[in-house]
């Protein structure tokens, strides 16, 4: 998380000559990236009118105000659109913003230290979340974010447990050596 604020989006490509831009969005309903009003960019200084228009390509086709054309679509690819965390809604029981997890320790079943949440990605087979700088694996891992792999999220307690799948680090095999 950045000062308060939840990365909601960012801006990937212009989409045609009128100014209109794709934004790859991280919420729940990817044309949801506007209901929470104006965003800003990751400093906070500089706050963008966006309206969704609708889906293309995995992507939210949008009209940001102030951008007229191509040029100033091209200028702003790459442009990370936050929210202030006060105005998302308050978390459900099992339910969490990954932001909310991104620095937590990872600490193994069996207690082992398997770093800190660096990140979460995407790469079409699912959610995958990023830990690294641990004792059990001095590398970055990426473990599948599902129940089995990620058991336990504790926001309050400032902890994510996880069970890595066997096999996951070179030269054996994590559930075995836990028996």
């Amino acid at each position: 998380m950045s000062g308060g604020r939840v990365l909601l989006g960012v801006v990937a490509a212009p989409h045609g000559v009128r100014g209109l831009v794709r934004i790859r969005s991280f919420t729940e309903d990817p044309m949801a990236i506007t209901s929470y009003g104006e965003l800003s960019d990751e400093a906070g200084k500089t706050r963008y009118r966006v309206e969704a228009l609708s889906t293309v390509k995995g992507a939210v086709l949008a009209r940001i105000e102030g951008v007229a054309d191509r040029n100033a679509a091209e200028a702003i690819r790459g442009l990370r659109l936050f929210v202030e965390r006060e105005r998302l809604p308050v978390t459900g029981e099992r339910e969490w913003y990954e932001a909310d997890l991104i620095g937590l320790p990872a600490v193994g079943t069996d207690g082992r230290d398997w770093g800190k949440v660096m990140a979460f990605h995407d790469f079409g087979a699912g959610r995958t979340m990023e830990v690294s700088g641990g004792t059990a694996s001095r590398q970055s891992v990426m473990l599948p974010f599902t129940d089995e792999a990620v058991p336990e999220v504790d926001v309050e307690g400032g902890k994510v447990v996880v069970d890595p799948p066997a096999g996951l680090l070179a030269g054996g095999s994590e559930k075995e050596a836990k028996d």
